[in-house]
C-alpha cells in the first residue's frame, strides 16, 4: 500500500508521529484517500449479496415510488455524478501524468460506483416493501463518519491557505459532504407502506411505521407519554396489537407444524382438536414440561437470538470502558501527554456508554417481547386443554389452580425469558472480569476468585432453600385463592348460615402459613443481598490486600485502583444476575412441571362416543356399555344397552345416586367408556341438572353464538314460558345475567338454560331433569310446550331424566335406573303391566288415574290460553325475588326497575340491562393516600430506623471509597508506601459496617412488606365477608380472586422489592453526586440542568406508566372471569360443539390484555434509553472537566470522580424504574382498599347484648306493617305485610314469579333490611340484635345445594360444635347414613369443588341433614326437594314433618302438593297477601290458590 501511496507522490499509510505522538494529530494522505474511501465500499460490496439473498427469501409488498424515495435517488444520483465528473477532471487535468495520480483517479470512481449500487439497493428494498434500511443506514453513517477526517483537513487548508488555492475541489468536497449528510438524514425516515398493506387497523402501533433510528432509541413511543403526561391514559388510546403478537397467528403458526406432523388422526370441523393433538403429544414426556420448553423454544427461537446478539455486543462496549477509564488516569499521571488525548479518552468513553445502552435496551425489548408471545401462547395451550380435559383429572385441579396456572406460572416464564442469557452470559462476564484483574494486580486477583467462590456456594444453597419454601408458599396461596373461589360461588349459603366466621380463619390459616413461608424466604434473601451488595468490597479487600501483603514494593495508584473498581463494579452486575437467574430458572422449571403437569393431564377420548350423520333408524345407541368418571375407578354405569329410536321421547327415572346423569353424561362423552359401544346420529343439545348461565345478555345465553331468527326464537321464548320474565326484566333480553345467572331465580336460569337447547335445532336432546327448578304449573307448560309429543321438539330424539310422575305416561319408553345399572325398561303402561319396582313405585306415590285426567283437563284449558302467567296476576315491577334463596341471589340494580313499554322497547338505553360493574382503571397518578395508608400500616418509627439505617448503610461505602482515594494519592516513598496496614484495616472495617446495614435494611424492609400485606389482606378479606348479598351480584368474581391473588402477591412481594431497590438507589446516586461535586465542583453548572432533565423525563413516564399498569391489570380479570366460567361449563360448551368459538373469546381477552401490557414494558426502555443519556453525560462532564483541571486535581479523586459517574447511567434508570415498580404496584394497595368503601351488613354481633342462649324458645314469629325495597328510591317490593306466625306452625307460601315470596324470608334473614315496619321473633325485634346472632338461630334450607371443598364433617358443622354421635344422628334422619358409611374415609370423605363428587340429591340431602344437626325453632324451606326423586322427597317431607314437628317451618313452595297438609298458607301478589287459611278453606273459597291447585292438577 505504501509503494501504491509512493506512485502518487504522497505519504506512507501510517506514520505514528503524525497521528499519536504530536499536539495536533491529523491522518495521513495515503491513509485518507484510500483506506477512509474504501471501508464504506467494501462494508457495501461485501455484505450486498446476503442483503439481496434475504430479499429473495422475505418479499413483504411492494412501495410505491414515494417523495423520500425520490428524493434519495436524486440525492444518490448527484453524488454518482459528483465522482464520475471528479475521476473526468483529473483525468482531463493531469492525463500526461497519470500513473502518479492513481490514487486520486481510483477514489471517486470506486465511490461513483457504490453509490450506484446503493441506488440500486434502495430499488430492491423498494420493490421487496421495506420501508427502513439497517443496511444503508449504516453504510451512510460510515461515509460521513469516513469524510469526518478529510472535511477537517481541508478546514484546517482553507484556514491556511485560503479557498483560492484549489477552489474547485473545495466545493466539490463540501457539496459531496452536504449530499451525504442528507442522505443519512433521509435514511432516519421510514417509507410508505407496501401497496394492499395500508393498515386499516383502528389505532395501529406506530412501531410498524418507524425507521430504524427511531426503534433504537423507542422515539415512536414518545407520542403515547406526551399523551398520557396530558391526560390520564384510556383503553382506546393503546394500539391495537401487532399481527405477530395476536394469539391467532402465535397459536396458529405455532401449532402448524405439529399438525402437519399429526396430520393422520382424523380431522373434526372446529380447530380444537388439532391444536389438542399438540397436547396430546405432550402427553409422551409425562409432566416434565420440557417438551413445552422445547415447543416454545422452536416458535421463539429464533428472534430471541437477536437479542442474544445485542446483549453480546453490549458486553464487549461494557468491557472497552475500562480500559478507556485506564488511558485517561494514565494520561493524569503524564503531564506531558497532550491535552486531546484526554478529550479524546473522556469522548470515546461518552460514546462507548451510549452504544452499551443502546444495545442494552434493544436486548431488553426483544426479551420481553418474546415472553409476551410465551405468556399468550401458554394461555392459550391452558384454555385449550381446559375445553378437553376428563371429569377425573378436572377434579384434581380447581379453578384456583388453573387461574394461578394463567396467572403467576405464565408469569415465572416470562422472568425466565428475561434472565436466562444470564445463566450462561454472567460466568463469561465474570471470567472476564476477572482476566482483566489479572492484568492489573497479578495473581491477587486469585484472591477475588476466591471471594467469589465463597460466595457462590452460599447463594447456591440460598436459591435452593428459597425454591422450596416458595413451592411451599404457593401451596398455600393456591389453598387460599381455592377457598376464596369456594367462598365467593356460595356466599349466599355463608350468609344465611352466619358462617363466614369459620372461612376466615380458615382462610387466615392458610394465609398465615404461606406468610411464614414468604418470611423465612425473605430473610433467606436479604443474606443473599448483603452478601452481592458487599461483593465488591470484599472482592476488592481481598485482592488490594493480598496485593499490599505479597510485596512491600507493590503500591497501590489511583489506576490500579479505579480501573479495579470498574471493573469489580461491572462484576457486581453478572454476580446478582447469576444468583437472580438461577433463581428465576427453578421457579420457570418448577412452573413449567406444574403447566406440563396439567397439559398431560388426561383427556376426554374421542372415541368415547361415535358420531355420525342423522338417518333414519335409531337417534342413539349404546350397546353393552359399561362406563366410570376415572380410568381407575369403579364403574358408575353397568351392563347399559338402550336403543332410542328417532324422535321418540325416553324417560329416565330412578333413586337419588343411581346414575341418571351419568347415562347422560356417557351419551355425551363426558365419562370413560371401559366398554360396548355409543353411537349418537346427528347434532347433540344438552340441558344440564344445574343451569349453566354465562355472564351475558339472555339473548346471548339464548342464541349461544347463532344467529338471531326472529320468529323462531320468539316462539322458543315462548314455549320455554320465558316472555314474561323478559317484561320484568329492565332491558328485556338485552338485559346482562350476573355471574352463574345471579340475577335470575334458579327457574328462569333452567328456562334460559332449556331454551338454548331448543333455539339449537339439534336432533338428539338430552335433558338432566330440566323440570324440577321450576313451579309445577310452569313445568306442565314446558313439557306441553316442548318437550311432550306436542311440543316444539316432538320430532327430536329426546332424553329426559325426571322425577315428575305426571309426565312419564307420555314418554315412548321409560328406562328405571337402579345403581348404575337399567333394570326395567319399556313404555308406560308395559311397566304397570309387570307389576315390578316400578309399578309399586307409581302406586304408592300416585293417584295416577285422578292425575291423568287433571293433566288432559289441564291441557284442555291450556290450548286456548297460553301460558302466560299474567293471566293470573298484573305483575308487581319487582324483578322475580324468587331469587335471593331461590335459585341465586338478586340483583340490586335490577330489582323494581321500571318494565319497558312495548312503545319503548325499540330504544333500550346502552347501560340499561347491564348488572356487572365492570373492574374499572382508575386514572393519574396514585395518590398520596395510599402511600399513607401502606406506612401508616408498618408504623412510623419503623420507617425512621430504616431511613438512618440507609444513611448509615451509604456513609460507610462513601468513607471507604474516599479512603481508598486518599491511600491511591499516597506519596511513594522509596518505592514502597507507608501504613498500609493500617489502611487496608480501616478499609476493612468500613466495608464490614456497610455489610451489615444492608443485611439490616432489607430484613426491616422485608418483614415490614409482611406487616403490611397481612393487614391488608385481613381488611380486604373482612370488608368482603361484611360486604351485603347486593354487591356480590355485581361484581363479577374474577374481579374479586384478581384482588385475592395477583394484587395480594404485588403487595407481599412487589411493594418491598421495589421500596428496597428505590431506597438503596436513591441513597447510592446522593453518594454519587457527592463524590462528583468533591472532585469537581464546577459539575454542578452540569448536574442541575440535567437534574431538571431527568425530573421532566421520569414526570412524563410515571404518569404513562401508571396509567398503563392499571389499564393492564384491569384487562387481566375478564380473562380469569372467562377461564372461571368455561371450566364451570366446559360439558355444555363440548356438547353444543362450540369450543372453537369459546376458543376465540378467551384468545380475544389474552390479546386485549396484551394491548395494554405491551406499552407498558416498550414505556421502561423508552425511559431508560432517555436516561441512559442523561447518565452518559455525567461520565462526560466528570471525565472532561477533569481533563480541564488536570493541574490541580489528583489522579485518585479523579479516578474516584470518573469511575463513580460511571454507575450514574444505571443507577438512574433503576431509581425510576424502582419508584415506577413501587408506584405502578402501590395500585394494587389502592385495588385492594377499593371495597373498604363499599356498602357493608350491620354487625354481626352486638356486644352486650342480652339475648338469652336458648332464643328463640317458641319460634313466633310477627310482621307489623312490614315494608321491604331493593334500593332506596324504587318502589316496595314488600308493602304493609302484618302477620302473626303461632309456635309448632307450618305456614306454605306461594304466588307466581315476582310476587315476594322469597323477600319474606330474605327480611327473616335481613339479607335485606327493612324498609319500614318490623319483625318480631318470639317477641325480640331482629333489627336489634347482630346478624351472626339472628341467622345462627333460624335455618334454611335453600334452592341451590352447595358445598364446599373440605371434609364431609367440615361442610355439616364448621364450628366443630356438635359430636360424631350427632352428625351420624343427622345424616342417618337425612337418608344419608348408608351411602356414609360405605365410604371409605367416612365423615372425612373429601368433598371436590362445589360438592361435584357427589349428586345433585345427595348434596340435597347433606344441606337437609345441616338444618337437623342445628335444630333450631324455626326452619324456611325453599322448595329444598326440587333436585330429588318423589320417593326421597316423601321420606324428606316425613322427615321433616317429625323432626320439626316441634319447629316453627316456612316453605317456600314450587310444588304445591308438599304443603296441602300444612296449617296455613300465604298466597302472596305483587308484594301483598292477597289470601292466607289452612289449604281446605282456600280451595273451598276458590280463589288465586284455587286456580294454582287447578294448574298443577290437584284439584
Amino acid at each position: 500500500m505504501d509503494d501504491f501511496c509512493r506512485l502518487s507522490g504522497l505519504d506512507p499509510l501510517w506514520d505514528w508521529n503524525r497521528t499519536w505522538y504530536t499536539t495536533n494529530p491529523d491522518l495521513t494522505q495515503c491513509f485518507q484517500n484510500t483506506v477512509l474511501v474504501w471501508v464504506p465500499c467494501i462494508y457495501l460490496w461485501l455484505l450486498a449479496p446476503f442483503y439481496c439473498l434475504h430479499f429473495y427469501c422475505h418479499d413483504r409488498g411492494r412501495i410505491q415510488i414515494s417523495c423520500l424515495c425520490c428524493a434519495k435517488m436524486v440525492l444518490g444520483f448527484l453524488l454518482a455524478s459528483f465522482g464520475f465528473v471528479e475521476f473526468f477532471y483529473i483525468l482531463m487535468e493531469r492525463s500526461q501524468e497519470i500513473q502518479q495520480h492513481l490514487v486520486f483517479l481510483l477514489g471517486p470512481i470506486i465511490r461513483s460506483m457504490t453509490v450506484i449500487l446503493a441506488l440500486c439497493i434502495i430499488q430492491l428494498e423498494r420493490i421487496r416493501g421495506c420501508r427502513s434500511s439497517v443496511f444503508l443506514f449504516l453504510f451512510w453513517v460510515l461515509a460521513v463518519v469516513c469524510s469526518l477526517v478529510p472535511l477537517r483537513a481541508k478546514i484546517q487548508l482553507a484556514v491556511d491557505e485560503g479557498f483560492a488555492s484549489d477552489i474547485v475541489r473545495h466545493l466539490a468536497f463540501y457539496s459531496y459532504f452536504t449530499i451525504q449528510t442528507l442522505q443519512l438524514f433521509l435514511c432516519c425516515f421510514a417509507d410508505q407502506p407496501p401497496v394492499g398493506k395500508t393498515i386499516l387497523e383502528k389505532n395501529p402501533c406506530p412501531v410498524k411505521d418507524a425507521s430504524f433510528l427511531s426503534k433504537i432509541l423507542f422515539w415512536w413511543f414518545t407520542g403515547l407519554v406526551v399523551k398520557g403526561y396530558r391526560r390520564p391514559l384510556a383503553a382506546e388510546d393503546l394500539w391495537t396489537l401487532r399481527g405477530e403478537d395476536t394469539s391467532e397467528q402465535i397459536m396458529c403458526a405455532k401449532l402448524q407444524k405439529q399438525e402437519k406432523a399429526l396430520a393422520s388422526s382424523v380431522a373434526l370441523e372446529s380447530r380444537l382438536p388439532d391444536q389438542a393433538q399438540l397436547l396430546r403429544k405432550l402427553q409422551k414426556e409425562q409432566s416434565s414440561g420440557f417438551f413445552l420448553l422445547r415447543t416454545l423454544t422452536r416458535k421463539f427461537g429464533p428472534y430471541f437470538l437477536t437479542g442474544t446478539l445485542c446483549i453480546i455486543f453490549h458486553d464487549v462496549f461494557m468491557f472497552a470502558i475500562p480500559q478507556v477509564l485506564s488511558l485517561l488516569l494514565g494520561f493524569m499521571r503524564d503531564e506531558d501527554a497532550p491535552l486531546w488525548k484526554g478529550y479524546f479518552y473522556a469522548t470515546l468513553m461518552f460514546l462507548l456508554s451510549c452504544l452499551q445502552s443502546l444495545f442494552n435496551h434493544q436486548y431488553m425489548y426483544t426479551c420481553f417481547t418474546v415472553g409476551m408471545r410465551v405468556k399468550t401462547a401458554v394461555m392459550g395451550l391452558v384454555y385449550r386443554k381446559s375445553l378437553v380435559i376428563n371429569s377425573s383429572a378436572r377434579r384434581t385441579c380447581t379453578v384456583g389452580e388453573i387461574v394461578n396456572l394463567v396467572s403467576a406460572d405464565t408469569q415465572k416464564l416470562m422472568d425466565f425469558v428475561v434472565y436466562f442469557n444470564a445463566v450462561w452470559l454472567a460466568p463469561i462476564e465474570i471470567a472476564l472480569c476477572l482476566f482483566f484483574l489479572w492484568q492489573h494486580l497479578g495473581p491477587s486477583a486469585l484472591a477475588g476468585i476466591a471471594t467469589v467462590i465463597l460466595i457462590f456456594p452460599l447463594n447456591g444453597f440460598i436459591a435452593k432453600k428459597r425454591s422450596k419454601l416458595q413451592e411451599i408458599q404457593m401451596k398455600f396461596m393456591d389453598g387460599r385463592i381455592r377457598l376464596m373461589n369456594e367462598i365467593l360461588n356460595g356466599i349466599k349459603i355463608l350468609k344465611f348460615y352466619a358462617w363466614e366466621k369459620a372461612f376466615l380463619e380458615q382462610v387466615l390459616g392458610y394465609r398465615e402459613k404461606e406468610l411464614e413461608a414468604l418470611k423465612k424466604s425473605q430473610i433467606l434473601y436479604s443474606i443473599s443481598i448483603a452478601s452481592f451488595n458487599s461483593s465488591s468490597f470484599l472482592i476488592a479487600f481481598s485482592m488490594f490486600g493480598v496485593y499490599v501483603m505479597l510485596d512491600s514494593r507493590n503500591v497501590l495508584d489511583a489506576q490500579k485502583v479505579f480501573v479495579s473498581m470498574a471493573l469489580i463494579n461491572i462484576l457486581k452486575a453478572p454476580l446478582s444476575q447469576l444468583p437472580f437467574a438461577i433463581s428465576t430458572t427453578m421457579q420457570a422449571v418448577v412452573s413449567l412441571r406444574r403447566l406440563g403437569k396439567y397439559l398431560c393431564s388426561e383427556e376426554l377420548k374421542a372415541g368415547n362416543v361415535t358420531k355420525v350423520q342423522q338417518s333414519s333408524g335409531d337417534g342413539m345407541l349404546i350397546d353393552g356399555g359399561t362406563f366410570s368418571w376415572s380410568a381407575e375407578g369403579p364403574p358408575c354405569l353397568k351392563r347399559i344397552s338402550v336403543r332410542v329410536p328417532r324422535g321418540s321421547l325416553v324417560a329416565v327415572v330412578g333413586h337419588v345416586g343411581s346414575g341418571k346423569s351419568s347415562l347422560l353424561s356417557a351419551m355425551l362423552g363426558e365419562t370413560e367408556k371401559r366398554s360396548g359401544r355409543v353411537v349418537v346420529k346427528g347434532s347433540v343439545a344438552y340441558v344440564p341438572q344445574q343451569a349453566w348461565i354465562q355472564n351475558a345478555t339472555v339473548q346471548d345465553n339464548i342464541t349461544f353464538g347463532r344467529e338471531k331468527m326472529k320468529t323462531w326464537y320468539h316462539r322458543v321464548l315462548e314455549a320455554c314460558a320465558l316472555l314474561p320474565d323478559l317484561d320484568i326484566l329492565p332491558a328485556g333480553d338485552a338485559t346482562e345475567i350476573g355471574e352463574k345467572g345471579l340475577n335470575l331465580s334458579g327457574g328462569q336460569k333452567q328456562r334460559v338454560s332449556l331454551a338454548r337447547a331448543v333455539y339449537r335445532k339439534a336432533d338428539v336432546y338430552l335433558l338432566d331433569d330440566p323440570l324440577s327448578a321450576v313451579d309445577a304449573h310452569v313445568g306442565q307448560h314446558i313439557f306441553d310446550k316442548v318437550i311432550g309429543p306436542k311440543g316444539v321438539l316432538r320430532d327430536k330424539t329426546r332424553i329426559l331424566v325426571t322425577h315428575g310422575m305426571s309426565f312419564l305416561p307420555q314418554a315412548d319408553l321409560i328406562l328405571v335406573l337402579v345403581d348404575g345399572e337399567i333394570t326395567e325398561s319399556g313404555s308406560y303402561q308395559e311397566l304397570l303391566g309387570r307389576h315390578g319396582a316400578f309399578a309399586d313405585f307409581i302406586h304408592t306415590f300416585a293417584n295416577t288415574e285422578r292425575k291423568e285426567s287433571a293433566i288432559q283437563r289441564a291441557g284442555s284449558r291450556r290450548s286456548n290460553a297460553r301460558l302466560s302467567m299474567v293471566d293470573f296476576m298484573p305483575f308487581s315491577r319487582d324483578l322475580s325475588q324468587e331469587q335471593l334463596i331461590g335459585g341465586d341471589t338478586t340483583n340490586t340494580n335490577l330489582q323494581n326497575m321500571e318494565p319497558v313499554n312495548e312503545t319503548d322497547q325499540e330504544q333500550v338505553p346502552e347501560d340499561l340491562g347491564k348488572l356487572t360493574v365492570v373492574d374499572k382503571a382508575r386514572t393519574g397518578r396514585v395518590r398520596l393516600a395510599m402511600y399513607k395508608k401502606y406506612f401508616k400500616t408498618i408504623g412510623l418509627a419503623i420507617i425512621i430506623c430504616i431511613v438512618f439505617l440507609y444513611a448509615f448503610q451509604q456513609g460507610a461505602s462513601l468513607t471507604y471509597n474516599y479512603w481508598l482515594s486518599m491511600w491511591a494519592d499516597d506519596p511513594i516513598v522509596n518505592g514502597t508506601q507507608l501504613d498500609t496496614d493500617l489502611k487496608l484495616g480501616v478499609f476493612g472495617a468500613l466495608g464490614f459496617v456497610q455489610g451489615v446495614a444492608i443485611f439490616g435494611t432489607t430484613v426491616a424492609i422485608s418483614i415490614c412488606g409482611i406487616i403490611a400485606s397481612r393487614q391488608l389482606h385481613l381488611d380486604l378479606l373482612i370488608n368482603v365477608l361484611r360486604s351485603p348479598m347486593s354487591f356480590f351480584e355485581c361484581t363479577p368474581s374474577g374481579n374479586l380472586l384478581n384482588r385475592f391473588a395477583k394484587e395480594i402477591d404485588a403487595i407481599d412481594c412487589m411493594v418491598p422489592d421495589g421500596l428496597k431497590m428505590m431506597l438503596s438507589y436513591v441513597f447510592k446516586l446522593m453518594e454519587v453526586c457527592i463524590i462528583v461535586l468533591m472532585a469537581t465542583p464546577f459539575a454542578a453548572v452540569i448536574i442541575l440542568p440535567l437534574a431538571v432533565l431527568y425530573a421532566c423525563v421520569q414526570s412524563f413516564y410515571v404518569a404513562t406508566s401508571c396509567q398503563l399498569r392499571r389499564l393492564e391489570a384491569v384487562s387481566r380479570s375478564p380473562i380469569y372471569t372467562h377461564f372461571n366460567e368455561t371450566v364451570q361449563g366446559t360439558s355444555v360448551i363440548r356438547a353444543f360443539g362450540e369450543q372453537s368459538r369459546f376458543i376465540l373469546q378467551a384468545d380475544k381477552r389474552v390479546d386485549f390484555n396484551q394491548t395494554a401490557y405491551f406499552p407498558r414494558f416498550v414505556a421502561t426502555r423508552w425511559l431508560a434509553v432517555n436516561l441512559e443519556f442523561v447518565g452518559n453525560c455525567v461520565v462526560l462532564a466528570a471525565a472532561i472537566l477533569s481533563v480541564m483541571g488536570r493541574n490541580t486535581l489528583s489522579p485518585g479523586i479523579v479516578g474516584l470522580a470518573v469511575s463513580h459517574s460511571l454507575q450514574v447511567t444505571g443507577i438512574l434508570s433503576w431509581i425510576v424504574r424502582s419508584w415506577t415498580d413501587v408506584e405502578n404496584n402501590i395500585v394494587s394497595v389502592e385495588r385492594v382498599s377499593e371495597y373498604a368503601d363499599t356498602a357493608k351488613e350491620a354487625s354481626w354481633n352486638i356486644e352486650g347484648s342480652s339475648l338469652p342462649a336458648a332464643w328463640p324458645q317458641r319460634g313466633t314469629i310477627e310482621f307489623q306493617d312490614y315494608g321491604l325495597q331493593y334500593r332506596k328510591g324504587l318502589e316496595l317490593a314488600l308493602k304493609g305485610i302484618t302477620l302473626q306466625i303461632n309456635e309448632r306452625e307450618r305456614v306454605g307460601i306461594v304466588g307466581r314469579t315476582g310476587a315476594g315470596k322469597s323477600s319474606l324470608a330474605l327480611g327473616i334473614f335481613r339479607i335485606l333490611e327493612a324498609a319500614k315496619g318490623k319483625i318480631f321473633i318470639d317477641g325480640v325485634d331482629i333489627q336489634d340484635i347482630g346478624l351472626h346472632d339472628l341467622r345462627s338461630r333460624i335455618t334454611i334450607i335453600p334452592q341451590d345445594p352447595i358445598l364446599f371443598s373440605g371434609s364431609l364433617r367440615m361442610n355439616l358443622d364448621p364450628f366443630d360444635t356438635y359430636t360424631d354421635e350427632e352428625v351420624w344422628n343427622s345424616l342417618e334422619l337425612a337418608h344419608l347414613k348408608n351411602f356414609v358409611s360405605n365410604l371409605p374415609d367416612k365423615l372425612d370423605h373429601e368433598c371436590s369443588e362445589g360438592g361435584e363428587n357427589l349428586s345433585l340429591g345427595q348434596r340435597q340431602l347433606v344441606c337437609l341433614a345441616r338444618a337437623l344437626l342445628r335444630k333450631t325453632k324455626i326452619l324456611v324451606l325453599d322448595e329444598a326437594t326440587a333436585a330429588v326423586d318423589l320417593e326421597t322427597d316423601t321420606l324428606i317431607q316425613s322427615t321433616i314433618r317429625t323432626q320439626f314437628e316441634d319447629c316453627t317451618v316456612l316453605t317456600i313452595a314450587h310444588r304445591l302438593n308438599t304443603i296441602m297438609d300444612y296449617t296455613r298458607v300465604i298466597v302472596m301478589d305483587r308484594g301483598h297477601i292477597s289470601e292466607m287459611d289452612s289449604p281446605s278453606s282456600l280451595i273451598s273459597q276458590r280463589g288465586q290458590f284455587y286456580r294454582m291447585c287447578r294448574e298443577a292438577g290437584l284439584v
